[in-house]
């Protein structure tokens, strides 16, 4: 099948390599003209694992293109993805500005030059019909609203075209795995034929028994919100715990031991730490209360899991900043290990270490950071306000307290007599929960995590 995907970014790149992986023609298309030239090129704008590979064999064999150009995406197909950002208003609503405005484009375009079909048994040509898929997280009733704008374009037009919503479920640091290994592919659709198309293409990823769910479109807009609200509050859930943990002196470790040996509750997104961050997770749970606010329905417990996150960030602040005040905090250093809001991506949006850096300057103190991938980002937003280390190491060096930030593979098992060599005092503030606490005071490190003893 030729599919054209709107959009390069996370869900985009991924979406259009999986797809081309399964023998389709995929044309991806972004009005950003710097980023088509690294991808013609072979160079990925982004890290996930697995991508690269997929990325290169895909273009290699002329399945995988890229263009800027939305008369060449047009003529490529009549399916096309709509992957573009949905970024967050002043009130928490999703701008979804760019989505209609791309699709507008295309619709523009198939009325004025509607590609013709020739029917079985018909005496002449008719109009393709076109697929318009969101596939980016947009608010429930985008659906309506991208059916009720097309319909104005189309009016009296032969061309046949249906609008579908397909939100994803990707996990950054897993994208790839997640899309060619479903736990379920989402479908709202009206009509038969938008469901035979999406069904043809999902099809190879379900093999294994992943279910195909068809639903409505506002049912399928709002399960992609239901499912990260849900998940963001059983993060900020155990955060709130680790809190009341520390207050009495229990050990949130085995508290969660104890509450996710219930099946009922399950063992995922039950980890305390600094909260979460990326593209996803805030900007949804904010767009799931705004658009419950414009139906006058009060979203108090979502609502609060983003207020409960937002403090999580830099809850570690004030232990820190009482360590290093024996002598004046100001001058001094600290190192971060992990800049990425979690391991295995280089997306630093609304990462709990730029919450922290942000804290740390203004108090006067001197940050080191090492991140396995996401130190390009943070120096295009930052600069050189902090030092960039060459390695985990590297960024010890003269530094007061280590600050364990995201918990890369890399940082679980390092030479800790080395790091307390290199550190000037060896304190260890484990922002995750990642390492022993009777251990590392054992190694005499002044130990402090999220709600541990």
């Amino acid at each position: 099948m030729r599919i054209t995907v709107v959009g390069t970014g996370y869900v985009g790149l991924v979406a259009g390599t999986c797809f081309a992986e399964t023998g389709n023609e995929v044309l991806c298309l972004d009005i950003d003209k710097e980023k088509i030239a690294r991808l013609r090129k072979g160079e990925l704008p982004i890290y996930e694992p697995g991508l690269l590979d997929l990325f290169q064999r895909n273009t290699r064999e002329c399945r995988l293109l890229f263009d800027t150009d939305y008369a060449a995406a047009v003529a490529h197909a009549r399916v096309f993805f709509l992957c573009l950002p949905t970024p967050p208003m002043e009130d928490g609503s999703a701008d979804v500005r760019y989505v209609l405005s791309a699709v507008a484009e295309i619709a523009n375009r198939l009325r004025a030059n509607p590609p013709l079909k020739q029917e079985n048994g018909a005496s002449a040509p008719s109009a393709a019909p076109a697929l318009f898929v969101l596939k980016s997280t947009v608010p429930v009733g985008t659906n309506a609203r991208v059916n009720q704008e097309t319909a104005k374009i189309f009016a009296g037009s032969p061309v046949p075209y249906s609008v579908a919503s397909n939100p994803e479920f990707l996990k950054e640091g897993a994208a790839v795995e997640d899309f060619l290994k479903p736990d379920r592919v989402v479908l709202g659709v009206n009509d038969e034929r938008a469901f035979a198309t999406l069904q043809c293409l999902y099809d190879p990823f379900c093999r294994s028994g992943a279910p195909i769910l068809r639903m409505d479109p506002a049912s399928a807009e709002l399960t992609k919100y239901a499912a990260n609200g849900f998940l963001a509050v059983k993060i900020s859930f155990m955060n709130e715990i680790a809190r009341i943990c520390e207050a009495y002196g229990a050990d949130v470790e085995l508290v969660r031991k104890g509450i996710t040996a219930d099946a009922r509750i399950g063992k995922a997104f039950l980890f305390p730490g600094l909260g979460y961050g990326g593209s996803c997770f805030p900007k949804d749970t904010r767009a799931l209360v705004s658009s419950a606010r414009a139906k006058n329905v009060d979203a108090s417990i979502v609502d609060a899991a983003e207020r409960v996150n937002d403090a999580q960030k830099t809850i570690l602040f004030p232990k820190i900043l009482k360590h290093l005040e024996a002598g004046g905090a100001k001058g001094k250093t600290v190192t971060l290990w992990g800049l990425a809001f979690k391991p295995r991506t280089d997306d630093i949006r609304e990462a709990p270490a730029l919450a922290l850096i942000e804290k740390f300057l203004a108090a006067g103190v001197k940050v080191q950071a090492y991140d396995p991938e996401a130190m390009a980002n943070v120096k295009r937003a930052l600069g050189e306000k902090i030092v960039y280390a060459k390695d985990p190491y590297d960024a010890l060096h003269g530094a007061s307290a280590l600050v364990l930030v995201t918990e890369w593979n890399e940082f679980r098992t390092p030479d800790w007599n080395r790091v307390k060599k290199l550190l000037k005092t060896p304190a260890l503030f484990d922002g995750r929960n990642i390492y022993d606490p009777a251990q590392m005071r054992a190694l005499g490190f002044a130990y402090t995590g999220i709600g541990r003893k």
